[in-house]
């Protein structure tokens, strides 16, 4: 049944003995105390390592010597739950996935579970190597935040672990969220998704868990709640820090019983739902502040993925708008519509608190006011692209130098310049008192066409 068949287990005894790991009659399983052991061993010998580390921070000093001497081999690494934010880093430092303990009370589950993701790993072996999990075309970017967010999505899809997607409002969730179902063994069935700060309390639990004939007023019929409708597949709840403290209480035992009661029901009902949540808050915060429920946040924020804002990817922000611009030129027949250098050089000078949605919108915008075969110029675009420069611009990012800020802020005031000046260049050099030759020469050291 499982691909793999030897497994060399590394970490302490004590919890090597209470997973009970070495009863699994399918497996061959040799068991050493720490990664100096384990390097004395011809590494491949096994089918698959299982680092079962104390701390994240010892499994990230012992990921690097084994990747070094087994990089093709599947690697799981084990951490506590209490450690569940940081698994992420655990990803990026080559681990092909990583199981959290005390989860699951249930020795035979756990056992199930690690040869279930043992098993995917190895189906897997050799794919680590494109170094990032294929996009849908969707989904558009290029840049190092976002190659990280695929590499998370794509080892997401591999596991039934539930998945917390954070982001600012308009960055794309619900997308990473569908890509996550798209790879997934789920993939053949429903995905279901709501947004909960739609509904009031009463209302959002009779969408999620259904409700019985009766069971309030206008309920004139049995009806299947959302949890149902996925079952099998995936339900995606958009905007979960909204809800309230009771809700949160209902919507945590469904998860932890893999069980709904209708409203008004009288017996619960089985189901077997992979459930993907998204906020635009810091919800550890709220966790840690009391508004939002601790218990759930560990529930939900199994497999956290965060999806950076479009000013954190400006690498991508040219991308995304011609993918927009032709997406929305074949919705309305207008196949020749382009972006001009102008209007390029003012999308790149704007900082886009509204993400990529604005980004969308916007261009979509500028379509409607151009002509018919006429290219997208900067006075198609809404005015608030040409307001004062925005302190976002000025900082000093993480890893920057003052050299690299500069010339940053330097590449903003000439795209900005010249968008106000339609492209002419002669004009734009007399705006920035330089002179023309000048003007030629920096847009060339700084890259911009």
């Amino acid at each position: 049944m499982h691909a793999i068949r030897s497994i060399l287990w590394i970490g302490a005894a004590d919890r090597f003995a209470a997973d009970l790991v070495s009863e699994a009659p399918s497996l061959d399983v040799v068991w050493e105390r720490d990664v100096e052991g384990a390097l004395a061993l011809p590494l491949g010998a096994f089918d698959a390592l299982v680092l079962d580390a104390g701390t994240t921070e010892e499994a990230l000093r012992q990921l690097a010597p084994l990747r070094r001497r087994a990089r093709r081999l599947p690697l799981l690494v084990r951490i506590d739950a209490s450690e569940v934010r940081r698994m992420p880093e655990l990803i990026g430092a080559g681990a092909g996935d990583v199981m959290l303990r005390g989860v699951t009370g249930d020795v035979d589950d756990a056992r199930e579970e690690l040869l279930e993701r043992l098993a995917r790993l190895a189906s897997r072996r050799g794919a680590r190597g494109a170094g990032r999990a294929s996009p849908s075309p969707d989904i558009i970017g290029e840049s190092p935040p976002m190659r990280e967010v695929f590499e998370l999505v794509a080892c997401a899809s591999r596991t039934r672990a539930t998945v917390l997607v954070t982001g600012e409002t308009g960055t794309g969730k619900e997308l990473v969220a569908r890509e996550i179902h798209r790879g997934s063994p789920r993939s053949r069935r429903a995905f279901v998704a709501i947004n909960c700060a739609a509904f009031p309390d009463t209302l959002l639990e009779s969408e999620l868990f259904g409700h019985v004939r009766g069971a309030f007023t206008g309920a004139d019929r049995d009806r299947k709640g959302l949890l149902e409708e996925a079952d099998g597949g995936t339900l995606f709840l958009d905007e979960v820090s909204e809800t309230s403290g009771p809700f949160q209480a209902k919507l945590l035992r469904a998860l932890q019983e893999r069980e709904v009661r209708p409203v008004g029901g009288a017996r619960s009902r089985r189901v077997d739902v992979r459930v993907v949540a998204a906020t635009n808050r810091d919800l550890w915060s709220d966790a840690q502040a009391g508004t939002f429920r601790q218990d759930l946040y560990f529930r939900l924020a199994v497999f956290p993925i965060h999806v950076p804002p479009l000013r954190e990817r400006p690498e991508d922000l040219l991308a995304l708008a011609h993918h927009f611009l032709a997406a929305h030129a074949r919705a309305e027949e207008r196949p020749e519509s382009r972006l001009s250098r102008d209007a390029c050089h003012l999308l790149q000078a704007y900082t886009w608190p509204g993400n990529v949605r604005e980004l969308d919108n916007e261009i979509q915008r500028a379509l409607a006011l151009a002509e018919s075969g006429e290219a997208l110029a900067p006075h198609h675009f809404s005015r608030r692209l040409f307001g004062p420069i925005d302190p976002e611009h000025t900082d000093l990012r993480p890893g920057e130098t003052l050299r690299d800020s500069m010339a940053r802020v330097e590449a903003w005031l000439i795209r900005r310049a010249l968008a106000d000046h339609d492209g002419r260049r002669a004009e734009t050099a007399r705006r920035l008192s330089i002179t023309r030759e000048g003007l030629y020469k920096k847009m060339k050291r700084l890259g911009i066409q």
